[in-house]
């Protein structure tokens, strides 16, 4: 048991220091400080004191890419990379402390194991915040499945057949992905209304198939790994290797609403923001959500115009299906469908533009080719709604 847990924390520091090289020590700071933390501080207040560590330790480098990138200064990839792998050990340690603060699992200085709740002890508590199979592309994985499935409480089947599925899955994405950005040519924004639009659609399109893949391997190395298997609590014969999904394609990109397509995107991180954030605020939860959301990705100018609309867009959302969705026949749902997925379709467009290219040459990008007209119509529609309503 000790061998397979030092197998997996020596696993990740290794990746670690091959991927990120210097700046690996950002990740290794981070789990030190809150290995001590589990180990001195009261269980009652384990979650605000790490939280409020962690985050103004992400926040600081996360201010270092922006000055570079303000003075244009070359950012190293290996500093993308370990920036991007501190987020997601934002979210495990986050995780681990709010079980510990829930009694969900006894911290170190709590109670002595009893009542099945698995213990955070010194080697597993490490093994799990530098695993390599969420070091560098995620899901998040609870402490408990992850303990459970080191220590053999769950003897899943073998994941081959369904590792081999994904990669293939995988392969047809990416394919997809590069078709698309092909026939991309941003220039050609400007030259009319629809195929600026289809080309920033395109584009956008292409962003998000390019998380999908990349949390579809990040779920095969899970996979393969012995994590993410499902089986129906209630003794039924329901059993998948999706425990751990982010996003599936078919599923995610059909949603009609953007409430609809919030819950199904990034599906461990909306749980985490949902559980971390959402159910604990009692005040504005949905807009303090996305204001956090804002400040775990950078707070770059694209991440605050882009997680605002999503925002305004999500209470739209709701505003307009509880007024008018109910006087719908059921001919007019179905138009009403359809016509919400192709406004999702065009919000996520404006969303992940903003978002990924982070500056204001997504804004002028929107701009030029007038697709930034449908969220601002979301915007002028909450105002009317929360009027009426």
């Amino acid at each position: 048991m000790t061998l397979r847990y030092l197998l997996v924390a020596v696993g990740g520091s290794v990746l670690a220091v091959v991927t990120m090289g210097l700046y690996s020590s950002l990740l290794f700071t981070s789990a030190f400080v809150f290995t001590l933390l589990v180990s001195c501080v009261d269980p009652a207040d384990i979650h605000t004191c790490s939280f409020i560590i962690q985050m103004c330790w992400q926040t600081l480098w996360h201010l270092r890419l922006q000055l570079q990138e303000c003075y244009q200064e070359p950012v190293c990839f290996r500093f993308f990379a370990a920036l991007s792998s501190l987020m997601l050990l934002t979210q495990r340690i986050t995780s681990v402390s709010m079980d510990i603060q829930e009694n969900q699992v006894m911290s170190m200085r709590g109670a002595s194991f009893s009542g099945g709740k698995p213990p955070v002890t010194l080697l597993p508590l490490i093994s799990y915040l530098l695993s390599f199979t969420t070091l560098l592309g995620g899901p998040l994985c609870s402490y408990g499945h992850f303990v459970s499935v080191m220590e053999g409480v769950r003897s899943p089947p073998s994941p081959l057949r369904v590792v081999l599925l994904k990669l293939a899955q995988v392969a047809v994405l990416e394919s997809v992905r590069s078709c698309l950005w092909y026939f991309v040519n941003i220039s050609d924004v400007e030259s009319g209304v629809l195929e600026g639009a289809f080309l920033l659609w395109s584009l956008a399109l292409g962003f998000r198939i390019r998380y999908y893949s990349h949390w579809k391997v990040s779920e095969c190395l899970n996979n393969a790994a012995g994590f993410g298997f499902w089986e129906d609590p209630s003794g039924g014969h329901s059993q998948t290797w999706s425990g751990l999904c982010d996003g599936d394609f078919w599923t995610t990109e059909a949603s009609s609403s953007m409430s609809e397509f919030s819950r199904r995107w990034n599906l461990t991180t909306a749980l985490w923001l949902r559980r971390l954030v959402y159910i604990r605020c009692s005040h504005f939860p949905l807009l303090t959500t996305f204001v956090f959301s804002m400040w775990w990705h950078g707070l770059h100018l694209g991440h605050c115009v882009g997680f605002s609309t999503w925002a305004f867009s999500v209470k739209a959302d709701h505003c307009v299906h509880r007024c008018l969705l109910p006087q719908l026949s059921p001919t007019w749902r179905k138009v009403y469908t359809l016509l919400g997925w192709v406004n999702t379709q065009m919000l996520l467009t404006c969303i992940v533009i903003t978002v990924e290219l982070r500056d204001l040459s997504g804004l002028r990008l929107l701009y030029q080719s007038y697709i930034a007209l449908f969220p601002l119509a979301h915007i002028i529609l909450l105002f009317v709604s929360l009027k009426f309503i």
